[in-house]
């Protein structure tokens, strides 16, 4: 049994440990950062079987003089998931690396590919605010972002200050919603039976309306966002594309769909957002609704990685934008102050959950 003494060292020991991972937590996301730009997982998936460590060595851009650290590299990023190591036998001389299912979704040629977010979130034009975090909760500035840079984000990425962040985030939201097109399609079905007309806002290139409108080919789609991102996109069948300012007026319809936007915005941007839903859906003069694809804090479950993602991600609004994170009751009181009568819940989308909003 231990003493009073030895418990409190122990106890010590344990906090320092857990104060050194959070210090150099950044290093497992710079290093993921190295390992896709050597392009290690495609590499690995194009050898197609687990591979040798000498054989990865050969074929990967690097310099004879750093050979011997690879097998650092590798050992954290096997650490943390991204690969597996298999096991050396008798007849082995060496380490072989093989996929996991995460580095699976950091191949170039795959469609869900994450890469483009990874390029996006760590490029050093969004890692620089956090540099100005603390001063920031001691002004008045809008964001650390805007500390930073001195615009908003969304007026620095309309500019074109950074053609390639545009690239990336384009990419990063077509990926996203091919993944959940696939997913709400197959689980949620329901979901769109009966309704006639739906508007993607912030639809972006129109990714997941594509797939909604070819699933059903009896709604008339419509992406919408700004003018600069839907210019020269052709529709076709039961999609088109239309240009304008989602705070100003939406198109009319009896379904609205809006994916991974109101985190973006306050809630008072927000309340505008959903005001202006409500009078496109009550335009249309039929009994219509909203679908909302966001996170939902609070119902993971016990999921404490998940609720842990959810956290980090409302931190990264704190950082670029005026949005947030939000749990159900502040969900609620956005719908019913924005003039709608219910809403359900269906949490089938990993990070972010289905909302329907009733008017």
């Amino acid at each position: 049994m231990e003493s009073p003494i030895e418990e409190h060292a122990a106890k010590l020991l344990q906090a320092q440990t857990h104060i050194f991972n959070h210090i150099f937590g950044f290093i497992n996301s710079m290093s993921l950062k190295c390992a896709i730009e050597l392009c290690i997982p495609d590499v690995i998936h194009k050898y197609g079987q687990p591979m040798p460590l000498s054989q990865l060595i050969a074929s990967l851009p690097i310099h004879p003089s750093k050979t011997g650290s690879m097998h650092r590299l590798m050992r954290i990023l096997t650490h943390s998931g991204f690969f597996f190591q298999h096991n050396v036998t008798e007849n082995e001389l060496e380490v072989r690396y093989g996929l996991t299912d995460a580095s699976r979704l950091l191949l170039n040629d795959q469609p869900l590919s994450m890469t483009s977010f990874l390029h996006f979130i760590l490029d050093p034009t969004l890692v620089k605010p956090w540099y100005q975090f603390s001063t920031w909760f001691k002004n008045d500035d809008p964001t650390p972002f805007y500390k930073e840079n001195g615009m908003a984000f969304w007026d620095y990425a309309g500019h074109g200050h950074e053609p390639k962040l545009n690239h990336f985030f384009n990419d990063a939201m077509a990926s996203d919603a091919r993944l959940l097109s696939n997913v709400v399609i197959e689980k949620c079905k329901g979901v769109f039976m009966g309704l006639e007309s739906l508007v993607d806002v912030g639809g972006g290139t129109g990714t997941m309306a594509k797939a909604i409108a070819k699933s059903f080919p009896q709604l008339e789609c419509i992406v919408f966002d700004l003018p600069r991102v839907v210019d020269g996109l052709q529709g076709c069948g039961n999609l088109k594309y239309v240009g304008g300012d989602m705070f100003e007026a939406i198109p009319p319809a009896d379904s609205i769909i809006l994916k991974w936007i109101l985190h973006n915005w306050n809630d008072e941007e927000c309340l505008k957002i959903l005001k202006k839903c409500k009078e496109a859906i009550a335009r249309k003069g039929k009994e219509g609704k909203m679908i909302i694809i966001d996170v939902v804090i609070g119902n993971e479950k016990g999921d404490n990685e998940l609720a842990e993602t959810k956290f980090l991600y409302d931190m990264e609004m704190m950082a670029l934008v005026t949005g947030k994170e939000r749990n159900e009751k502040e969900w609620a009181k956005l719908f019913f102050s924005a003039g709608f009568s219910d809403y359900k819940i269906t949490p089938v989308l990993g990070l972010k959950s289905l909302v329907e909003v009733y008017p």
